[in-house]
């Protein structure tokens, strides 16, 4: 992914935000106008059997917007073959006009029974892992040999997750490494604290990423986020942190805390010392964000 930046140019932000939907077609239509309005620059779907299947969803935004792009956060790596994967991915692209960001994990570990009611084998963490990585390489090589729909446009790949070895691949064959949590100590005891972690998690993902770090877009998924006159929802936090107490979550880097203002000159210090320009929030934590893109822009 080019973006014919120059060395003194930073990276502009990229605001995304999760749809989850369960209305009809013109309610998904409505709320990506909404995320739109609101200066959203992704609108995403998720990937799990329960859920609307993530591509007619995002080609039904697609048509409702004109400038905002749609992408998966994340499909499930181990739910597909990479040939029949490119094939959607290709199409996606063509049928959006280029605004499709391609986003892929390896599948959680809370999504066993998914796999048991499809009927798959549900590997090991480090299988599954191997299994995304196994498959970007095949469905780029069915790109550069022409096996897909023609595309128009080069569609960004976007590898979201937590753990050492799933962001190895990240920085590795994606072009967006979006990380999921900050792996940090159960004795975190202040913002400082929480910053250290995450600049030790971006020299991670610099020294995995080698001389392709330089050319990679980090993400950061908000897990919360708490601006004036805005409650906070502390769902996501509490499922990734569970050793946490309730005031050591407000010292997480992705929980975000304060005036519009005061968490937009958060979002300035993480892009000029850490590079991370990609943010990602559910929809429940839309109308907060959206104070703080105004502030930002």
């Amino acid at each position: 992914m080019d973006d014919n930046r120059n060395d003194l140019t930073p990276r502009p932000f990229r605001f995304a935000v999760g749809i989850t939907s369960t209305g009809p077609r013109s309610q998904w239509q409505d709320r990506a106008r909404q995320a739109e309005d609101l200066g959203f620059d992704v609108v995403q779907v998720a990937d799990h059997l329960g859920m609307v299947s993530p591509f007619p969803a995002l080609i039904t935004m697609a048509e409702a917007t004109s400038r905002v792009r749609v992408g998966t956060m994340v499909l499930n790596s181990g739910f597909y073959r990479p040939a029949l994967l490119a094939r959607d991915v290709a199409s996606m692209g063509l049928l959006t006009d280029g605004r499709f960001d391609f986003g892929i994990g390896a599948g959680p570990d809370f999504a066993k029974p998914e796999f048991e009611v499809a009927g798959l084998p549900f590997p090991g963490g480090r299988q599954r892992i191997e299994n995304l990585a196994e498959s970007l390489i095949e469905i780029r090589k069915l790109f550069a040999n022409d096996h897909q729909p023609p595309l128009p446009h080069q569609i960004p790949v976007l590898v979201a997750g937590a753990g050492d070895r799933l962001i190895r691949v990240a920085a590795e064959y994606a072009d967006t490494v979006a990380m999921a949590g900050v792996p940090v100590g159960s004795d975190i005891d202040s913002d400082a604290a929480g910053v250290a972690a995450l600049a030790r998690r971006v020299e991670f993902v610099r020294e995995a990423a080698g001389e392709r770090f330089a050319d990679l877009e980090l993400g950061l998924t908000v897990q919360a986020i708490e601006v004036q006159g805005h409650e906070s929802d502390l769902g996501m936090v509490r499922r990734f942190n569970p050793g946490l107490t309730e005031e050591q979550y407000r010292y997480l880097p992705g929980v975000l805390h304060g005036t519009a203002r005061d968490i937009a000159d958060t979002l300035r210090h993480y892009r000029d010392e850490y590079s991370i320009t990609h943010y990602s929030v559910s929809e429940t934590r839309m109308s907060g964000l959206a104070e703080v893109i105004a502030e930002l822009r």
